[in-house]
């Protein structure tokens, strides 16, 4: 339950940075792209966490770098209102994006590590719920501003001082297995892509289809007609249908056969991302098939995540952790890129089609994956 309240209080810290920053950004007429700039900087903190997170927990033990994370996303809010400049604020939102990654590695990581096999699936699942909770929660803190151009960031930083308390107070200090010191990170990575390259790959999907959908389909509704009334009303409707499915997706995962619950998934989710071209301006037809392919692929991370954890050795977890989370970075650079440059050329529909073919040749991908016998452990944290 702690550490999905620290998964809440991250999701609530990035939902409510990245519109209000980008408000007062646009307020200091700083130009859109420049804006946008800014708020990568964000993805570019977590991606460069991603690279020294292993040894770093390995040095630091879980709860202190929970800790460490929640200690720079507070010490960034605070900052933000005190200091409004552009490039200092491209400097905090890395900060940002470091302590929301290490706070994420941490204790997604935690959760695999401690989580019995036969509920695994739904423990992750429910990990996954929280984040989109906390997202979603986070833009209601913008009408704080009727209380001064502080208040959201007050709020916000009281929030993450509570979880911070609270992490200090009552989370034991516990650490990874130890790493044989001849074993090269190097190593470790190709250790996992080996036994489990097949549940490293959702990661790389789910970053794709989040920002390329985010980011392409209100140029894509523009383009085929939709109204920006409609545009804004659809887009929710794939984080709902993850949210409404995720619990239940991640239980059936544990009863059957995981792999068995990404291909059919995969496959639906990829075909009813293909289908939307077909359904032109039918408002009712789209909100269907974006809410079947959300549900479908919603769970994409945490299952692919479960799945590995299924498959390698608890010694390999950390790493195979920092390979997830670079495949989802990778994907988020990846997917308004394709999407905007097939869009560019002319084929709108091809925005979801390549999006959904991804998903349906990853599906029928998984009959060539076999799990290997060398990948079994029973090896447990200790403190």
């Amino acid at each position: 339950m702690i550490l999905l309240t620290v998964i809440v209080a991250a999701g609530v810290s990035q939902g409510l940075l990245l519109p209000l920053l980008a408000i007062f950004l646009e307020r200091m007429g700083v130009s859109s792209s420049m804006n946008g700039l800014n708020a990568a900087a964000l993805y570019v903190g977590s991606f460069a966490m991603t690279l020294i997170a292993e040894r770093t927990l390995g040095k630091l033990g879980f709860k202190k770098l929970a800790s460490a994370g929640l200690v720079l996303v507070l010490v960034s809010v605070i900052l933000f209102p005190l200091v409004p400049n552009v490039t200092f604020w491209f400097v905090l939102r890395l900060l940002v994006g470091i302590g929301d990654s290490a706070v994420h590695y941490t204790a997604q990581l935690w959760v695999l590590m401690v989580t019995p096999e036969e509920k695994r699936g739904r423990n992750l699942s429910i990990y996954g719920m929280s984040y989109g909770l906390g997202f979603s929660l986070g833009p209601l803190g913008i009408p704080l501003l009727q209380l001064g151009d502080n208040a959201p960031f007050i709020v916000l930083a009281v929030l993450v001082l509570l979880v911070l308390v609270l992490v200090l107070v009552k989370l034991p200090d516990l650490r990874a297995e130890k790493l044989d010191a001849e074993d090269r990170p190097v190593k470790r990575f190709r250790r996992s892509y080996a036994l489990a390259w097949y549940a490293l790959i959702p990661a790389l999907l789910y970053g794709y289809m989040e920002s390329g959908i985010n980011s392409n389909f209100p140029v894509y509704g523009l383009r085929v007609g939709l109204s920006e009334q409609q545009i804004a009303f659809l887009l929710p409707f794939i984080g709902v249908g993850g949210l409404i499915l995720q619990l239940p997706l991640g239980m059936l995962s544990d009863r059957f056969e995981r792999k068995r619950i990404l291909m059919i998934t995969g496959i639906l989710g990829g075909l009813a991302f293909m289908l939307v071209p077909l359904a032109g301006t039918s408002t009712a037809a789209i909100l269907a098939l974006l809410l079947l392919a959300g549900g479908m692929i919603g769970s994409f991370f945490s299952l692919g995540l479960a799945y590995a954890a299924d498959i390698l050795p608890k010694a390999l977890l950390p790493a195979a952790n920092v390979v997830a989370s670079f495949h989802f970075n990778a994907g988020s650079i990846a997917g308004p890129n394709v999407g905007g440059t097939l869009m560019q050329y002319g084929w709108n529909g091809g925005l979801f089609f390549a999006l959904g073919l991804g998903f349906v040749l990853f599906g029928f991908l998984g009959f060539a994956f076999r799990k290997r016998p060398d990948s079994e452990s029973g090896v447990s944290l200790y403190s």
